[in-house]
């Protein structure tokens, strides 16, 4: 059964104004971090608006909760035009895909969410709409079949993967832009936890911005989410005053420790060292002895201890690095053993 419908589609009106949790910056300004890309973007935009044309197709790629649909709801609002947002999985028919593109008004932005995972014979209507501005459509069925080429509006195309090799390379040579979105630094996460923090009326200074920063794992999308979470700590709590020894406290109480690892994160650098003195070992017996998956082991957790040099890959399975190896036996055997 196709599970696509009307109100899959989000529009600029719903993504602004009815998802108010968040503050959501509709400037490029006004969005922080990623300042050599956010540079481009807004040249890009600018000369397209000045020509009167639909910027060139867009594809960004990075991991999820980094800002690409803000991005895009800031070039539609720089441009002053509409967009539309649909994820590719929701897209089964070729029929949904011509629906929609045929709504948009000219020099619209078609949002469409991780790319990557539409399927393929609705991926080939974008080639046509994509190059020419036109569509097929098939009219009646067996041998009274025939196929009609029709126009749709001049659009933009934005597509967002947080797997870029798994776009095609026929799709993916039709972008006229690729840019990539990398994990925020402590300090951009901080500026971020700040703006959000003034959104939602929470007095914050810096300090504690850092902190929270500090634990989001490069991701804004999970700042916002610790802070309204040490809010409701706060407002439980009965506690006005959000200082660092809250955010501590909030922080214990979510399982997140001072160095931003969570309850899992912990749980298997522990079950490396104690059952394999630190590694190597494989995914899949890592995967069972934790009780997950091997895909959620390696697409949530492990970027996050990659970059902050917990564990590195070799050919025999994840390890811990020798230099931290010694902390981390401290830590959950408490030995001080240099080996």
């Amino acid at each position: 059964m196709n599970s696509f419908d009307e109100n899959s589609i989000i529009t600029l009106h719903e993504t602004t104004e009815d998802r108010s949790q968040d503050f959501c910056p509709k400037t490029f300004d006004d969005y922080l971090g990623q300042k050599e890309l956010k540079d481009k973007l807004a040249i890009y935009t600018q000369a397209a608006k000045m020509r009167g044309e639909p910027l060139d197709h867009l594809l960004l790629f990075g991991p999820p909760g980094v800002g690409k649909t803000t991005l895009a709801q800031i070039m539609a609002h720089v441009m002053n035009v509409g967009i539309k947002i649909i994820s590719g999985p929701m897209l089964e028919r070729t029929g949904d895909l011509v629906a929609i593109l045929s709504s948009l008004d000219n020099r619209d932005i078609l949002f469409i969410d991780e790319i990557h995972r539409m399927s393929a014979h609705v991926e080939e209507v974008l080639y046509s709409a994509m190059e020419h501005f036109r569509v097929d459509v098939i009219i009646g069925q067996g041998a009274g079949a025939k196929s009609i080429n029709l126009p749709i509006n001049p659009f933009t195309l934005v597509g967002a993967t947080t797997k870029s090799g798994m776009i095609s390379a026929p799709l993916r040579t039709r972008f006229g832009i690729v840019e990539r979105i990398d994990f925020y630094n402590d300090e951009d996460l901080s500026h971020i936890v700040l703006q959000n923090a003034q959104f939602l009326s929470m007095q914050l200074d810096h300090e504690c911005a850092t902190m929270v920063g500090k634990c989001a794992r490069g991701t804004p999308r999970i700042a916002k989410k610790l802070l309204r979470r040490i809010r409701d700590f706060a407002q439980v709590t009965n506690k006005n005053i959000i200082d660092q020894q809250l955010i501590s406290q909030a922080l214990k109480f979510l399982g997140i420790d001072s160095e931003g690892l969570t309850a899992l994160d912990n749980l298997m650098l522990q079950r490396i060292i104690e059952h394999f003195n630190g590694g190597p070992v494989g995914l899949e017996t890592l995967a069972a002895l934790l009780g997950e998956d091997k895909e959620t082991i390696e697409e949530v957790y492990e970027p996050f201890l990659l970059r902050k040099g917990y564990i590195e890959k070799t050919a025999r399975g994840r390890q811990i690095p020798a230099k931290k190896l010694p902390f981390l036996k401290q830590k959950f055997l408490g030995q001080n053993s240099l080996v």
